[in-house]
């Protein structure tokens, strides 16, 4: 048995109701929270994909998520960082510390988009640094760095309701630490950089946190709590979340590039993070406050 959950918070209709009833074929309706968000119950599906294609083309503007019914509540949340559960590349923000963020900007959107490997991206982004002062960390952190809307009110739901939390990142500790804290999350997995005498020295320290690692992190996690992959879901926004992405029960591309969109089980362009919450059933009565 499979669901479809239609998103739209604040602009959701009757006849958006009656227009995704019209693609699908027929199914059950019921509301989540009237004007913003819908479940269509259906029976056994073909192909769910199809589906989800046909219902976003036909319902403009609204977010869809077709899932099994079981284990729709995950019981593991691992998410990217930058451009997911913040609005910001740190490392760019970091670079116009040191007057370098158009070139640095323009790597990393590369590496997003999957047109440069990773690491070797990470490494010649870093390079860049070279000098920079450890106190702008803190400044970039506090001055330019935002929650993307929504992100506290996922995180703290989950773990109200039982959930593991862990923030995954190609990006720092000095950034993730932080954030982690504000937001909730009870494990960070981050890469370092390397600092002598109060200054970046150019270079990252320790294993890298990729693309592999950032799905290996997802299944080591997985296989800590002893649950299943569909009990796991997990949101990113670039090429390097494409494993860990496809590791989850629910791989949710958010505002993601094509590349992460093209395998992604769901994909969250026009609704923030709480559209999540929504796609696993649970109401705004339920979410957590503050």
């Amino acid at each position: 048995m499979f669901i479809a959950t239609l998103i739209a918070a604040g602009r959701l209709r009757d006849s958006d109701l009656a227009r995704a009833v019209e693609i699908a074929g027929g199914g059950e309706l019921r509301w989540i929270d009237e004007g913003d968000a819908a479940d269509l119950l259906l029976g056994p599906v073909e192909d769910w994909r199809d589906l989800r294609d046909r219902l976003e083309q036909g319902l403009p503007g609204i977010d869809v998520v077709v899932q099994p019914v079981e284990s729709r509540e995950k019981r593991l949340l691992v998410a990217d960082m930058d451009s997911t559960m913040i609005g910001q590349e740190c490392i760019d923000e970091l670079a116009d510390f040191a007057g370098k963020k158009a070139e640095i900007a323009a790597v990393t959107e590369r590496a997003m988009q999957g047109e440069m490997d990773f690491e070797e991206a990470l490494h010649a982004r870093v390079a860049e640094l070279n000098g920079l002062g450890v106190g702008c960390i803190e400044r970039c952190r506090t001055e330019r760095v935002t929650h993307n809307e929504g992100a506290r009110t996922l995180v703290q739901t989950m773990r109200k309701r039982g959930a593991a939390t862990l923030l995954v990142t190609g990006g720092f500790h000095d950034f993730a630490d932080p954030l982690a804290a504000e937001l909730g999350f009870q494990e960070v997995r981050a890469n370092h950089l390397e600092s002598m005498y109060g200054h970046l020295t150019g270079k990252v320290t320790g294993e890298i946190v990729d693309a592999a690692a950032k799905a290996q992190a997802l299944t080591d996690r997985r296989d800590q709590l002893g649950i299943a992959r569909s009990e796991v879901l997990a949101v990113g926004d670039g090429a390097n979340d494409a494993p860990m992405i496809g590791e989850a029960g629910l791989g949710i591309s958010y505002r993601g590039k094509p590349k992460l969109e093209a395998i992604a089980a769901a994909r969250i362009r026009h609704n923030d993070l709480t559209a999540l919450l929504w796609a696993q059933g649970i109401p705004k009565a339920e979410w957590a406050k503050g």
